[in-house]
């Protein structure tokens, strides 16, 4: 059988997942087997957030009659997408994506520095994230879909960059994938589906991302 060209850039969710430290319940997940006549049977039980792992951010998120993720369209993560690797170690800012000619209705991914965060095994607090100015050079760019390579496009340290982010992609219809993994992807377009988990009026969910090259 041929080697698949699709590559999976989502997180498996895990008892040892990174996640973001504030949150009010870690991760919990369990598997248990039981064994009868019949054999074996195992079932895992699940505590987590709507953000733990790879996920995808509704409007609902931070505006309570927005969008649910239930009611995202099927066509919204699925299609074309480009990659855009940022070698900025700091943030992401309108003087870098200036030079990459983003268009009205493209997907956007970022790769950073992030991609190499999670096999320290453990929450890196100063991740790159997206400045609030790039939110908006993004927003005022008409995108579609914004996605980034750790657990949050806004800052950990910045609690108002963290809310103006979220707020000027959300609150104008932009999409979130957080917490991708990039680290086996290069710069490029790529063909992506990425279909997060319907949960009535949920304000996020998780997702399987799988992208290919176009």
């Amino acid at each position: 059988m041929a080697k698949s060209e699709w590559i999976d850039i989502s997180y498996p969710l895990s008892e040892d997942i990174i996640y973001w430290p504030q949150d009010p319940i870690p991760p919990d997940i369990k598997s248990n087997s039981h064994t009868s006549e019949e054999g074996t049977l195992t079932m895992t039980q699940m505590t987590i957030n709507t953000h733990h792992g790879t996920h995808v951010d509704a409007p609902r998120h931070f505006y309570p009659d927005g969008t649910s993720i239930d009611e995202m369209p099927l066509d919204t993560i699925m299609g074309p997408v480009r990659v855009i690797e940022i070698k900025d170690t700091e943030s992401i800012k309108p003087e870098e994506l200036a030079a990459h000619d983003i268009q009205p209705g493209e997907r956007i991914l970022f790769k950073t520095v992030n991609s190499s965060y999670y096999k320290l095994g453990k929450f890196v607090e100063d991740f790159v994230f997206i400045s609030s100015e790039a939110a908006q050079f993004l927003k005022d760019k008409k995108v579609s879909v914004v996605g980034i390579d750790y657990l949050g496009v806004g800052s950990f340290r910045d609690r108002a960059n963290l809310v103006q982010v979220h707020q000027t992609f959300l609150g104008s219809g932009i999409w979130i994938i957080e917490a991708l993994d990039l680290s086996n992807v290069k710069a490029g377009r790529y063909e992506i589906i990425c279909l997060p988990v319907k949960i009535k009026h949920g304000d996020a969910g998780q997702a399987r991302a799988i992208v290919r090259p176009l």
